[in-house]
């Protein structure tokens, strides 16, 4: 099913590694993810908007924003494997200290939020799908997205489907720090995703599940720069 997927266009974002050259550097061992909750800036987003969001929201709408334009029917797919961590957190803290819940901080907590805001920051309507991957295994969420991909590309063969595939986590809060490993660094990145062979690369996808979201990356950089200069 993954062996005619291809990538027509990528982009990401994490704390310091926020340009493709230093995605270049990083993918390339000379540069080095890190453990910060800074988010980006999203000076196209009005100000009353972007001032409650969290750093995972804030990344996967940079990310999506990074990809445009994809058409008004692109149906994007969000992966995390924690979510809205720090809202949950402060949720769980507010919920013992006061006893209450304010019903707008549960709105931005729940897991699709970053996927949903990054739809109406950006005007799409497309519809999203948010999933956490079985096993701990952002290969299995590849493969849920592509399988979707697969069912477009059948039920409309003269039309080029594409989806949008996000990934995104963001900074674990220090409270949860015994918990931290070399993939529970922030970052996001999206890919616009297509079964039809166009100027970009096809993705050399392993049958290994194991491979982490930025192991899939950093060979999808890599690969990419093979690419170029085939």
């Amino acid at each position: 099913m993954m062996q005619d997927l291809f990538v027509k266009r990528f982009s990401a974002w994490a704390p310091g590694i926020e340009n493709p050259k230093a995605w270049d550097e990083w993918a390339h061992g000379s540069r080095d993810m890190q453990a910060l909750s800074k988010s980006p800036e999203l000076g196209f987003t009005d100000p009353m908007f972007r001032r409650r969001l969290s750093q995972i929201s804030k990344m996967t709408i940079q990310v999506v924003h990074d990809l445009l334009p994809i058409a008004d029917d692109t149906h994007m797919f969000f992966l995390s494997f924690r979510g809205e961590l720090s809202k949950q957190f402060s949720i769980n803290q507010m919920m013992i200290k006061d006893k209450t819940l304010m019903p707008a901080a549960f709105s931005l907590s729940v897991f699709n939020a970053p996927i949903a805001l990054a739809s109406m920051a950006l005007g799409l309507k497309g519809g999203y799908t948010a999933l956490y991957p079985g096993n701990n295994s952002f290969m299995t969420g590849l493969a849920s997205a592509a399988a979707s991909l697969e069912f477009r590309n059948t039920e409309e063969p003269d039309k080029e489907s594409e989806i949008v595939l996000i990934y995104a986590d963001e900074m674990i809060p220090i409270e949860y720090s015994e918990v931290q490993n070399e993939n529970s660094l922030p970052f996001a990145f999206g890919l616009l995703l297509s079964k039809k062979p166009s100027r970009t690369e096809q993705l050399a996808l392993s049958n290994n599940k194991n491979i982490s979201a930025q192991d899939f990356l950093k060979a999808l950089i890599l690969n990419r720069e093979t690419h170029a200069a085939s």
